[in-house]
């Protein structure tokens, strides 16, 4: 197995995938390479995974972004249309209202996000927020979603990257920004 598609078994394992579509990766791409799927869409691999052999739309992207990895389709960050993006997360102990505020309130921002410039293009208090990044360059999308009262899930996207190695680094910078951004938004007397 090729190294890009080792990190997505590594979040799925061959274990965990048999007991919820019956089949491991090996035998996954065995069936797809006899189906002909290094001439197909993305979308169309996925497709056939759930019509035909009843596979569940997480499970399908699953598998067929494991292949396209595996048959060098794509490479890990890399999406369908070949843009490059990297995603990051993290549960805040905070509402989500707050969650918002850090991003959308440059004060605010500068306190945990202090290098790279944001440019804020949609905010919606308490949900998302999308924004420019460095003059518009990329792009950062925001998905928040409340876990009770008190308690966030910050979803963070970085689209329209320029390769691979900014994929590697900004996986990095993201993972780092948003455990301070926890620490800021956790500190009671922080935010009003």
């Amino acid at each position: 197995m090729s190294p890009a598609a080792r990190k997505i078994t590594e979040k799925l394992s061959d274990e965990a995938l048999a007991a919820a579509t019956g089949r491991g990766w090996a035998d996954w791409f065995a069936l797809l390479d006899a189906r002909g799927a290094t001439e197909r869409g993305h979308t169309e691999i996925a497709r056939h995974l759930v019509e035909a052999e009843g596979v569940s739309g997480w499970h399908a992207q699953s598998i067929t972004v494991g292949y396209e990895q595996e048959r060098g389709l794509r490479e890990v960050g890399q999406s369908s249309t070949g843009d490059w993006q990297v995603s990051a997360s993290r549960t805040v102990n905070a509402p989500a209202d707050r969650c918002t505020a850090a991003f959308a309130d440059e004060a605010l921002r500068r306190r945990w996000l202090p290098d790279g410039e944001l440019e804020v293009r949609t905010h919606r208090p308490g949900k998302s927020l999308t924004a420019d990044w460095d003059g518009g360059t990329s792009r950062i999308e925001v998905y928040l979603t409340p876990k009770g009262d008190a308690k966030t899930r910050i979803g963070l996207g970085h689209t329209k990257l320029p390769d691979a190695d900014a994929v590697a680094a900004y996986k990095e910078f993201w993972r780092e920004r948003l455990a301070e951004l926890k620490t800021l938004l956790e500190d009671p007397g922080s935010v009003t």
